[in-house]
C-alpha cells in the first residue's frame, strides 16, 4: 500500500509539473509577439512590384546605431600623422598642417595660394614655373642665380636668389591669374589621391564592422520575403526592433531600396508593416556604372 501510495504521488507531482510548465509555455506565448511585413517597391514610371525572396533582418538595435559604435571602434586615420608620413618637403607639410588639408587641387586651393606661399615652398614654385614655361605671354622672371654658386660662392647665390623670389613675387602680385592651375603640375606632390584613398578604406572597415555586428550581436530574427513579398516572425519578446535588408538593396528597374525601420513590438500582439518607396532608406536612385 505504502508503495502504491508514493507511485501515486509521484504521477500527482508530475502531472502538476506537466501542468504548470504547461501554464508556463501559454504565459510566454501570450507575452511574445509578432511582425508580419511585405514589401513592395514601384520603379520610376511603374506599378508596385513585391519584393521577391530577399533577406529580412530585424535587429535589436538601429543600422545608425551600429555603425556609430562600429566607427568608434574603428577611429579615423590621424590627418596629422598621414602629413608627416609623406615624402615632401618641411615646409609643404607645415602648409598642408596650417590648412589641416592635403587637398592640393581644385579652386579652394588655389584661392588659399599666396605669392609667398608660391615661393617658400619648393614644391609650388616647380610647379608654377613649370605652369608657366609653357605660356608665351606669361613673362615670368627668369633666374639669374647659378647652382654651382651654392657651394662656390654661397653669398652671391643667396643674394641672387632671394632677389629672384622678389621677382617673383612682384609678379605674382601683377598677375595672380598666374597661379591657377599649378595642381596639374604637382605630380607626385600631391597627395590627394592617396589620402582619398586612406578615407575609402577606413569607411570599408566600418562598413564589415557594422555588418558584422548587425548579423551576430544585434541580429534578433531573420526571414526570407517570399514571392508576394510578405514576411512573418513570431516569438518575439516584446520591444523596439529595426526591420532592415542590410547592404543588400531590393531592386526594380531604376531603384534601389534599402529599409531601416523601427517596429515596437507589444505582448501578444502582431505588428504589421508595409515597406515600400516612402519609407525607404534611399527612395528612388539611379545605380551607379
Amino acid at each position: 500500500m505504502r508503495y502504491r501510495w508514493l507511485v501515486v504521488c509521484a504521477s500527482l507531482c508530475l502531472a502538476a509539473l506537466g501542468f504548470t510548465r504547461m501554464a508556463d509555455l501559454r504565459a510566454q506565448a501570450s507575452a511574445s509577439g509578432s511582425i508580419e511585413f511585405q514589401a513592395r517597391i514601384q520603379p520610376a514610371g511603374g506599378r508596385l512590384e513585391p519584393v521577391r525572396s530577399l533577406s529580412f533582418y530585424l535587429l535589436r538595435k538601429s543600422l545608425a546605431e551600429i555603425r556609430r559604435e562600429a566607427e568608434q571602434a574603428e577611429p579615423p586615420t590621424d590627418l596629422d600623422a598621414f602629413i608627416e608620413g609623406l615624402g615632401v618637403s618641411a615646409e609643404l607639410k607645415a602648409w598642408m598642417q596650417k590648412y589641416h588639408t592635403v587637398a592640393l587641387a581644385g579652386t579652394e586651393f588655389t584661392k588659399r595660394l599666396t605669392a609667398e606661399d608660391i615661393t617658400g615652398i619648393p614644391e609650388f614654385l616647380e610647379a608654377y614655373m613649370k605652369h608657366n614655361s609653357a605660356s608665351l605671354n606669361a613673362g615670368v622672371p627668369a633666374p639669374k642665380f647659378k647652382e654651382s654658386d651654392r657651394l662656390s660662392n654661397p653669398e652671391k647665390y643667396k643674394r641672387e636668389r632671394e632677389q629672384y623670389l622678389q621677382a617673383i613675387k612682384r609678379h605674382i602680385g601683377a598677375r595672380p591669374e598666374t597661379m591657377q592651375g599649378i595642381d596639374a603640375q604637382l605630380g607626385d606632390s600631391n597627395p590627394t589621391q592617396r589620402w582619398a584613398q586612406r578615407q575609402a578604406e577606413q569607411q570599408r572597415k566600418i562598413e564589415r564592422r557594422s555588418l558584422a555586428l548587425a548579423q551576430t550581436a544585434y541580429l534578433a530574427a531573420q526571414t526570407d520575403s517570399d514571392l508576394e513579398g510578405r514576411g512573418a516572425i513570431r516569438g518575439l519578446v516584446p520591444g523596439i526592433y529595426w526591420l532592415t535588408t542590410l547592404d543588400r538593396p531590393a531592386m526594380a528597374g531604376d531603384v534601389r531600396l534599402q529599409w531601416n525601420v523601427p517596429v515596437q513590438i507589444a505582448p501578444g500582439e502582431t505588428a504589421r508593416i508595409e515597406l515600400n518607396n516612402v519609407n525607404a532608406l534611399e527612395p528612388a536612385s539611379r545605380p551607379s556604372r
